[in-house]
């Protein structure tokens, strides 16, 4: 959908269906006011009656209300007025879209309440837009489309100061949007069809035809002269080949260090010889989903040409029970040198990470950033909410919480304290892969830690998440408006 924004007095906007937002009680604002005064009357009237609360997310469609420009008009809830949030605006207006893209109007212009600030409400509300018309119908045979899709929307403030902040806001929030839909296409395609040499042809795709961006795929011959010897171990029990793939945004000065984002790429985790249980298995589809998350961000830091060199790495590999897989007790070798005895294979997102985290050192990067889908044990302590967060650097891990309220993709900090470090002691390794029950998240993010000594790092488990389950399954994108926020704030296109 495209978005724009102008000024304009509600009553006066030509659409064939006007939003305006309402809060608990009736209160309104200047649109409010406006229109009801343009219908003589007939906005309050309709209000008293009681059939609208004006509760989150409700909504009323009127027709041909009497002295508006506008064919309909869409009450919608906004909740208590001091309650407001850009968060609520934006889920308030999810459904609103929802409703409307089943309503044949085709067209919409939304007026913005005055309360709050503009560029996140607005912002906030092109990304939940998005998110509520997202049909994901790649893989089946017909496509049921709407009658007719929603294909503008237009915000509208009486108040020209707004009109400058509402504008960007539109830009960034498209950005945002399709960087997560994206992410969310990898992340929804079936494992017989995002393989990984499906996503290395989907980073030379995104790289057709943009001079910011160069990509190099790393085959398995090459991973094997780095001795990057914990990627390929996981590769080893599938038919498909590893690739590591590498994607060089170069936005920023010539020479400038880059962030760096790795993504764990497991287009399918069975687990390996250490087999998962066979209920729910078929969403670990979604173990490629920081890979996806990272292809999301890049996509959006292209769509937005941002001042800032980023380096994006996915290693991918499928973890599949074969004769030549990983077996309990292994030891493999690391591209760091660093032996690893392999106690449990469906621990294997840490040892393809820690291969790419030690090849991005060449990079040189200002930070870095890994964002896996590494545990079940964070879905245990933060539930599907907010994602891990866990850092060898405190001014990073504070970048990354404060982007994380702003885009409204929460993380939670944990702590990754020496003590930790001695669950992964080995009899005949440098170090086991697993940590035992106690701490599973904040142990992966230990073992991790072990090959980030040399540049400021942080570890996003995104694995509570990252995708939804039940009826509505599906990925949901995440962390992409979190990256990106991240490194809009980095580069100062953002205050």
């Amino acid at each position: 959908m495209k978005y724009d924004s102008k000024h304009a007095q509600p009553q006066t906007v030509k659409t064939p269906c006007l939003v305006v937002g309402i809060f608990e009680r009736n209160r309104g604002d200047h649109n409010l006011d406006a229109l009801d005064e343009a219908s003589s009357g007939a906005l309050r009237r309709i209000l008293k009656k009681g059939d609208f609360q004006g509760r989150c997310g409700e909504t009323l469609m009127l027709y041909t209300v009497e002295g508006l420009a506008a064919g309909r008009l869409l009450l919608l809830g906004l909740g208590k007025q001091r309650d407001l949030t850009a968060r609520s605006y934006g889920e308030a207006m999810g459904k609103a879209i929802k409703l409307l893209q089943e309503a044949n109007v085709g067209r919409l212009a939304i007026a913005l309440p005055d309360t709050g600030d503009s560029y996140h409400m607005v912002r906030e509300a092109i990304i939940a837009a998005e998110s509520a018309i997202y049909r994901f119908d790649q893989c089946k045979s017909e496509a049921k489309e709407p009658r007719r899709p929603l294909t503008q929307a237009t915000f509208i403030t009486h108040d020209r100061r707004h009109l400058k902040r509402m504008q960007k806001a539109c830009g960034h929030g498209l950005a945002i949007a399709n960087g997560s839909q994206l992410a969310k296409d990898l992340g929804n395609l079936p494992g017989n069809v995002c393989t990984p040499t499906y996503l290395a042809e989907q980073a030379r795709r995104l790289a057709r035809g943009k001079r910011r961006l160069k990509v190099t795929v790393l085959e398995e011959k090459d991973m094997e002269k780095l001795g990057m010897g914990a990627l390929l171990s996981v590769s080893r029990g599938s038919s498909q080949p590893a690739k590591l793939i590498v994607m060089e945004y170069k936005g920023g000065k010539p020479g400038s260090k880059p962030v760096a984002l790795v993504g764990k790429g497991l287009t399918f985790d069975a687990g390996g010889i250490s087999i998962k249980p066979a209920q729910a298995m078929d969403e670990m589809k979604y173990d490629m989903c920081g890979g996806a998350s990272v292809f999301g961000t890049i996509a959006a830091c292209l769509e937005l040409e941002l001042p800032i060199n980023v380096v994006g790495v996915v290693p991918s590999s499928e973890n599949l029970p074969d004769g030549n897989a990983n077996k309990p007790g292994d030891i493999v070798t690391s591209m760091s040198g660093q032996t690893i005895e392999v106690l449990n294979t469906d621990a294997e997102g840490r040892l393809i990470l820690c291969d790419a985290l030690t090849y991005t050192e060449r990079f040189e990067p200002a930070a870095v950033i890994d964002i896996a889908t590494l545990t079940g044990a964070c879905i245990v302590a933060l539930g599907h909410h907010a994602s891990g967060l866990l850092a060898n650097n405190d001014h990073l891990a504070e970048e990354l919480g404060r982007a994380g309220e702003a885009a409204n993709d929460r993380v939670w900090q944990l702590p990754l304290w020496d003590d930790y470090q001695k669950q992964l002691d080995s009899n005949f390794a440098d170090m086991a892969n697993i940590g035992g029950r106690s701490a599973g998240t904040i142990t992966a993010a230990c073992f991790l830690s072990r090959f980030t000594k040399h540049f400021k790092w942080a570890h996003l488990d995104i694995a509570g998440t990252a995708w939804v389950s039940g009826n509505d399954k599906g990925a949901t994108g995440r962390p992409v408006p979190l990256l990106t926020q991240f490194l809009m704030k980095r580069c100062k296109v953002i205050d």
